[in-house]
């Protein structure tokens, strides 16, 4: 009795010290500070994030929308070659699939390995969200889980993980931009095919249990409120008109009601291209306003991506607000996750040595000149008393960040799609009863959010739509900026250019690179400009603010961030 009081007291206490995050447009970051520790969970915040990752990894919405029963799922793919449904889909699909396992799919789907914590440093190390906390036989961004209106079955769907994990040089980091993702594409391919499949045919064809059967035909159903388009290119998202298309199949209503599918004009978004890549989580704690356009001006980040993501899914928004008030745990945990996430440093991937310390110094200089004014200041610890005595990796350790107290938004000429997308849409998001509830407020704004750069070196290819390859042609300009280039993946050093920081160009692109047609960035294209942020490096008449030694320089510091 006692013990149960004391910890009863112990959650009190909790509860009453954490700190209640400020989610209005008035909201501000102290210059200087951050809001890595957004609850003020203070010693208590690593096993937080840890169980924060759990959910980020594992999706926590149970009320989803759009399930894939497994166990029918890797019937059809691996038990028998001549299925039935095997041979249906591959007859309309006018083609036979890319792969004949679960691992295959997945591996085409872009998601990213587990790693082995055993061996992996901490900042690498990425908890396992199986009951047992043995590494997973399925890739990070599955989740399989088991739904309130199928209790007894496995479904398959896609968490967090699918788009804010990625791959650099090899090893798996939480948080980083999927580089190479495909889940879109999987949703054209639902929305094309599953209608087409009678339910009872699923079931005979998969050998699945009524209750599977069940849960295929509500994902069926479900799917006529989904509204999917397929990426310019692989690496982008289209999650905008992903939710802007799919809420225009609903209602008018505060609730998006589901009685019938809306049979109104098309869309814009059917045809006009606003791709765009997800955002780096680590950015997050210095930030006010949300998404690369900073349209999000009011309310959590989580919240929002738990909402865009089941309005794509065709999920019930009663069902959903319902879950998201009985789950305030697990949203403030993921949020606490993705918040206290940090940016990998230069020195977890390359020797310190790699480093050319006198140019990066002379870097930082030219930085605080031409660039610090948006994208903030960066304290370096060479610059401490005494620092010279310390390690090499330690010198080049970024000691505080100075962004904005309020996240601007700034027009620089770059492609204007995305954000000029968000106005066909965000008086219906609104609108919504949950939206009001939420406190989440979409505003369209002219141009985008000027990004905190840390860990920039592994966030190429750069701008919200991937339009550049690497930091070289960054500083380039525009006219002379590659017009094709290719989004491989990053395994081994010739697929980093360590010199530009980013995708290796021309010449350099590895040759089987050019064989998957879907990767391959062509800047010609709508909504994939690589147009404008070369103010900091021409004048209006077009000559170089800066010399080419300045630009290496430049180049050097910014890996060190």
């Amino acid at each position: 009795m006692r013990c149960w009081i004391i910890s009863a007291l112990c959650f009190f206490s909790l509860s009453t010290i954490l700190a209640a995050p400020d989610w209005s447009r008035e909201a501000s970051v102290p210059l200087g500070e951050d809001r890595s520790d957004i609850y003020g969970y203070g010693e208590l915040l690593p096993e937080v994030k840890r169980e924060g990752y759990i959910h980020a990894l594992k999706w926590p919405v149970e009320v989803t929308g759009l399930l894939i029963p497994h166990e029918p799922l890797k019937f059809f793919l691996e038990e028998e070659k001549n299925n039935p449904l095997r041979r249906f889909i591959e007859r309309i699909a006018e083609g036979r699939l890319g792969y004949t396992d679960m691992d295959g799919m997945y591996g085409w789907l872009g998601l990213n390995f587990y790693p082995d914590n055993r061996m992996a440093q901490e900042v690498f190390q990425i908890p396992y969200p199986t009951t047992t906390g043995e590494k997973p036989d399925y890739r990070m961004g599955a989740s399989l889980i088991r739904a309130p209106h199928s209790p007894k079955s496995t479904g398959l769907t896609f968490s967090c993980a699918t788009c804010h994990s990625g791959t650099f040089m090899g090893k798996t980091v939480m948080g980083l931009t999927n580089k190479r993702p495909r889940a879109n594409e999987f949703f054209v391919m639902a929305k094309k095919y599953v209608p087409l499949i009678p339910s009872g045919f699923f079931r005979i064809a998969t050998k699945a249990t009524r209750e599977e059967k069940a849960m295929f035909k509500r994902t069926k159903d479900n799917l006529k409120y989904v509204g999917s388009v397929s990426p310019q290119v692989l690496g982008l998202d289209t999650s905008l008109p992903h939710v802007a298309l799919s809420l225009h199949k609903r209602g008018d209503d505060d609730i998006a009601s589901k009685t019938r599918v809306r049979r109104r004009r098309p869309h814009k978004l059917n045809t006009f291209v606003a791709d765009s890549k997800p955002m780096p989580w680590w950015n997050l704690k210095y930030k006010t306003r949300w998404l690369s356009d900073g349209s999000i001006v009011a309310g959590n980040p989580i919240l929002t991506n738990f909402l865009w993501n089941e309005l794509g899914r065709g999920t019930d928004l009663e069902e959903l607000e319902e879950w998201m008030k009985n789950n305030q745990d697990r949203i403030e945990k993921l949020t606490a996750a993705a918040f206290a996430t940090r940016a990998p440093h230069w020195t977890d991937f390359f020797p310190a040595s790699s480093i050319n310390m006198p140019m990066a110094k002379k870097g930082e200089k030219v930085f605080n000149q031409s660039c610090k004014k948006c994208h903030g200041r960066y304290e370096k610890r060479w610059s401490y008393p005494m620092a010279e005595l310390e390690p090499l990796k330690e010198q080049l350790k970024t000691e505080r960040v100075f962004y904005h107290e309020k996240t601007p938004v700034k027009n620089v000429g770059t492609d204007p799609n995305r954000w000029m997308a968000t106005k066909t849409f965000a008086g219906g998001l609104n609108r919504l009863r949950i939206s009001k509830w939420m406190k989440t407020i979409v505003e369209p704004q002219e141009g985008y959010v000027p990004p905190p750069l840390e860990g920039v070196f592994l966030r190429y290819p750069y701008m919200h739509n991937n339009s550049i390859p690497n930091l070289c042609a960054l500083m380039m300009k525009p006219s002379e900026r590659p017009k094709k280039f290719v989004q491989g993946p990053s395994l081994k050093p010739e697929h980093y250019d360590e010199d530009c920081v980013g995708y290796p160009v021309g010449d350099k692109i590895p040759r089987e690179w050019w064989q998957e047609k879907d990767a391959i960035f062509d800047t010609t294209k709508p909504g994939l400009l690589n147009i404008g942020h070369s103010k900091a490096f021409y004048d209006e008449e077009g000559n170089s603010k800066m010399s080419e030694s300045e630009k290496r320089a430049l180049r050097e510091f910014l890996k060190t961030l």
